[in-house]
């Protein structure tokens, strides 16, 4: 977020345009659904949860980080701001956000190539690709809340009108329920921890109203479209 408002900044541009509204469209506030404008102390308040402020403080305890090394992390001040007349919005606030028609555009226009091996957890092949951590996202959010990256996709689709109720319920009940196989040893790397530390942080999440763990896995308790409402 920061370095972009600074090289706005920077360059004296009075307006941002980010893409979709991600609170609007993913059930977070609604604060700005009917606003087309906001600024920094919304971004601070909603987006980094008020939280901010607080990292920098723990950074100049804790470490010998200088201040310039911080720049392009740090928002600009209120004069800054006031001086180029900067504000914010979002271009699913004029129109309403596809992602399908957002992806053949970025396809026929701008050189996007989809995933040719598609996606374990989803019926999309076109949409958070660029690295391995989705996955894990999509999985923690399906053991924590009973949805997956299936049933977000199938929701987009529904929303725009492509999709059945229906149909959309067959591909949930196809991919939601997908442990990370093909990318743990990622994982495992990255985190420098052994696939039972790994799990034993799963289990910590898993939401045992919903779940119940099988042979070492976490199966699902409800079925959806059934006992499980989407």
């Amino acid at each position: 977020m920061t370095a972009v408002i600074k090289t706005a900044g920077n360059f004296k541009i009075p307006l941002l345009f980010y893409g979709e509204d991600g609170e609007i469209e993913y059930g977070g506030s609604t604060e700005s659904k009917y606003k087309a404008l906001y600024d920094i102390n919304y971004m601070k308040r909603v987006y980094l949860e008020g939280g901010h402020q607080k990292v920098f403080d723990r950074i100049k305890q804790d470490s010998d980080i200088t201040d310039a090394d911080l720049s392009f992390f740090k928002f600009p001040t209120d004069e800054e701001v006031s001086e180029i007349g900067l504000s914010f919005t979002h271009w699913s606030y004029f129109e309403a956000w596809d992602s399908y028609r957002n992806y053949v555009i970025a396809k026929e226009h701008c050189g996007l190539t989809e995933k040719e091996e598609g996606n374990n957890d989803t019926f999309t092949n076109f949409s958070q690709n660029d690295q391995a951590l989705y996955a894990l996202h999509a999985y923690m959010m399906y053991l924590k809340f009973g949805f997956g990256r299936a049933t977000q996709d199938a929701g987009i689709e529904i929303r725009r009108g492509s999709m059945t109720r229906d149909q959309a319920l067959n591909l949930v009940k196809m991919y939601d329920n997908a442990y990370p196989y093909d990318l743990i040893d990622v994982y495992l790397d990255y985190y420098k921890m052994t696939k039972e530390e790994f799990d034993e942080v799963l289990d910590k999440y898993a939401n045992k109203d919903l779940f119940e763990k099988i042979d070492g896995i976490w199966q699902p308790k409800f079925t959806p479209g059934e006992d499980f409402e989407i």
